[in-house]
């Protein structure tokens, strides 16, 4: 039976929560948006008047096509050119999904989605659901198949992994920004040691150019390290203009919630900079370069609002 306007109304009213679960499930935009349209073609499959509770239903069903996308995925990244990391979106993406509480902004952000590549399929979902949606741990259950006293193990191991790698405290957004700030100003003086002092000595520099954009497959480790790479990176060059089609132009800008640093070459988003910052320095900074997954953030910014650049380099 074909699907009644007041049906797709009732798929559409869901679209930007399933699309936020998603997102927080599988770390692309692009992959989250083809999850969704799976849900739906599975709607406009179903005898509808049957379902009960549209909103559970659709939430079981984009979940599991998740599940299955993941274990899948983990093929997929064993053979991955250099580092994988998620795909950063841009502050405002109605995809991030609600930041009304603390779980919530802690599950979209940069570092915790890198952080959930280490969680089995069903930690992940579970994570997600509870923390970031706030689901009871009875419907987690039903949408898993699970017993409730199993989704409840199944997010303490799950918190537990998260925490592992946290062990930092994070500060508020106004700092964030303003080391942000210094942090462009000391990478752009072409002096290590400003650098180094914005850093915690085990810091960590990581990108993901897919392999079409160079970017090292092993992490810079250590503060000296990682500041060389940074002073670098933002040393002009011939080389470098060359390779990023022209001049760079650098913002500070949010995503995932978070202060971030974006650079673009005549409106084209060329690269993310997610730095994690904590009470004692700057802890990681994650470059996202490969274009696959820089195309969602390049719309947004090209339909926003954005200033002045804070430095135009090469």
């Amino acid at each position: 039976m074909p699907l009644t306007v007041q049906d797709v109304e009732r798929f559409e009213s869901s679209r930007p929560r399933l699309e936020a679960i998603a997102y927080r499930l599988l770390g692309s935009a692009s992959e989250a948006e083809d999850a969704v349209q799976d849900t739906y073609l599975r709607w406009q499959a179903t005898d509808v008047d049957r379902i009960e509770v549209p909103e559970a239903w659709l939430t079981k069903v984009l979940t599991n096509l998740c599940l299955n996308q993941l274990t899948s995925a983990r093929a997929r990244r064993e053979t991955y050119v250099g580092q994988w990391l998620p795909e950063p979106l841009l502050a405002g993406d109605p995809m991030l999904g609600p930041a009304d509480t603390v779980e919530q902004r802690d599950s979209v952000s940069y570092a915790v989605l890198t952080l959930m590549e280490r969680l089995s399929p069903n930690e992940r979902a579970v994570y997600v659901l509870r923390e970031a949606f706030g689901y009871p741990h009875r419907e987690i259950a039903e949408i898993l198949d699970l017993t409730e006293a199993a989704a409840q193990q199944i997010l303490h191991r799950a918190r537990k992994h998260i925490a592992q790698g946290r062990t930092r405290t994070e500060i508020d957004g106004a700092t964030a920004r303003r080391i942000v700030e210094e942090f462009l100003a000391a990478a752009t003086s072409g002096r290590t040691e400003p650098l180094v002092r914005l850093l915690t000595e085990d810091a960590v520099a990581i990108g993901d150019g897919g392999g079409k954009v160079p970017a090292r497959a092993k992490a810079f480790e250590g503060a000296l390290a990682v500041a060389k790479f940074m002073r670098g990176l933002f040393k002009p060059g011939k080389a470098q203009r060359a390779l990023a089609g022209g001049t760079v132009e650098i913002y500070a800008t949010g995503a995932n919630g978070s202060p971030a640093l974006l650079a673009a070459v005549d409106g084209r988003v060329i690269g993310v900079i997610c730095p994690e910052i904590t009470a004692e320095g700057i802890a990681a900074f994650r470059s996202q370069v490969n274009p696959d997954k820089l195309e969602r953030a390049t719309r947004r910014w090209a339909a926003s609002e954005h200033g002045e650049p804070l430095f135009s380099a090469f």
